[in-house]
């Protein structure tokens, strides 16, 4: 196994991971827009709004649901918004957002904004947008970036290696324009990178013969908190939190705080999607709540239900990754990851659970969101409800460039054509109507580039395959 452990008299410089933190909070935040971005962000920012200014879930008197003259917060070019966001629900006479949660975190800080002596959203809405972006979607981003150098780290890379996953990571995937705006899916890529470390420490844990509790409640709590974020994928991510939990520790005792600790977020977002819709299903997905006068989301258009015929669902599902909208040709690094995955449990990676649990869960809300939806996510770069699987993918690739360090040339040639196409994407922001300007030249010049560079390559350099077997894999070592 070619592991690049630091050499006993080398000390690490952990100074490093802060500078790594600040530089990508920086990013996030100068990188945040002033305004609302569409639909989708204003009506979570409208809620923001209405449980400070207003005292109620309703979002009905939101300047982001009535824009005016002098408090209109969305971008001047943009007329359609002046109607305000239809992201909205009918709910008994009043109109409402959904991922209450979110909202409810967001609140706490404007309302300790406003304590301060800050100006309302009415009063500045430029700076609430501003804010709440950087909050919400820039540092999430920051965190992510942190946590995806912390697991190169752990893994005991070398700090050029180490620099070269994060800064692909930052600046050559969709995580970079989805900073722009407000965005649960950033969040939730926040909060899988959280859990990426955390269950590279827990097997780290488990193989000392340790229990690391603390870890145990970070996963459990940050699972929970996934769940409010995303209804379709979050209960699978619970679940395949608490499978692993099972399969390291095999205590009941590890298992229970770890569904504690996931408990408190399950039950406030219920609790609170029931006090708001009458019901325990999400309340986005009830057909009669977007049924009313001018609504735009028809029953037919509503994500929750099957959507296909079979013909109609294969086109679908290969076009959610490999069509003008796809979101692994929309973050070319993520060619790697595919078949490093392979490679990695062919050649039995002591990290298969983590690979099993987390790809597993990448899999299934894809294969969910193929037939349960037909929107592709709506009016965005590349798919937004896929943003979160960059970060198992990321743990991937740190795997790959452990066991096979020359593939570092690979991931800098992706990643350097990934830089081009998200730089685009982040100018445009994520709420983009169109695609990424080149986007096809640019997926054709990087996947040639890649294709030369191992047909090409010193043959020293490629004894060591992502394809090989296990034998030849001894035999070459």
């Amino acid at each position: 196994m070619n592991t690049l452990p630091s050499s006993p008299g080398h000390r690490e410089p952990r100074w490093l991971g802060w500078v790594v933190l600040t530089l990508a909070a920086i990013v996030g935040c100068l990188g945040a827009k002033p305004t609302a971005g569409g639909w989708q962000d204003a009506s979570r920012l409208a809620m923001i709004e209405g449980l400070v200014d207003h005292y109620t879930w309703a979002i009905d008197d939101s300047i982001f649901v009535k824009p005016t003259p002098g408090h209109d917060p969305y971008p001047s070019q943009d007329p359609i918004y002046q109607i305000g966001t239809q992201d909205k629900l009918f709910i008994k006479g009043h109109f409402y957002s959904d991922k209450p949660v979110f909202a409810l975190l967001l609140a706490a800080i404007y309302q300790l904004w406003e304590w301060c002596g800050g100006p309302t959203a009415w009063q500045r809405p430029d700076l609430f947008c501003w804010l709440m972006t950087a909050l919400g979607s820039g540092l999430a981003y920051a965190f992510a970036v942190w946590c995806i150098y912390r697991i190169s780290e752990v893994l005991r890379l070398t700090v050029s290696l180490r620099l070269l996953v994060t800064a692909s990571f930052a600046l050559a995937t969709v995580a970079l324009p989805y900073t722009r705006q407000v965005c649960v899916h950033t969040t939730l890529l926040g909060i899988l990178a959280g859990i990426s470390l955390g269950a590279v420490r827990l097997h780290e844990a488990a193989a000392a013969g340790r229990t690391p509790w603390g870890w145990l409640a970070a996963i459990g709590s940050l699972a929970g908190l996934g769940y409010t974020l995303d209804l379709g994928s979050g209960p699978p991510l619970v679940l395949g939190v608490m499978a692993l939990t099972a399969w390291r520790c095999r205590s009941f005792k590890a298992i229970a705080v770890t569904a504690l600790a996931a408990l408190p977020w399950i039950l406030l977002h219920q609790a609170i999607n029931y006090h708001i819709g009458g019901t325990f299903r999400p309340i986005n997905t009830v057909p009669e709540y977007s049924d009313f006068p001018g609504s735009a989301f028809p029953p037919e258009a509503l994500t929750g239900t099957w959507k296909h015929d079979l013909g109609s669902f294969l086109v679908y599902v290969s076009g959610l990754l490999l069509g003008k909208r796809g979101f692994l040709l929309h973050n070319l690094p993520m060619l790697l990851a595919v078949p490093g995955l392979i490679a990695l449990w062919r050649r039995r990676s002591p990290y298969r659970p983590e690979l099993l649990v987390l790809g597993g869960w990448c899999v299934a809300t894809w294969l969910m969101y193929a037939a349960l939806s037909n929107n592709w996510s709506g009016m965005c770069v590349s798919i937004r409800w896929f943003v979160p699987f960059l970060a198992p993918a990321y743990l991937v690739i740190a795997l790959v460039l452990r066991e096979w360090p020359d593939r570092r040339r690979d991931l800098l040639v992706l990643s350097a054509w990934g830089t081009l196409m998200c730089g685009l994407a982040w100018w445009y922001g994520p709420w983009m109507g169109q695609m990424v300007p080149g986007y096809w030249p640019i997926v054709g010049l990087a996947i040639v580039s890649w294709w030369s560079l191992r047909r090409w390559a010193p043959k020293a350099n490629t004894e060591l395959t992502l394809i090989q077997t296990d034998s030849q894999s001894r035999q070459a070592a």
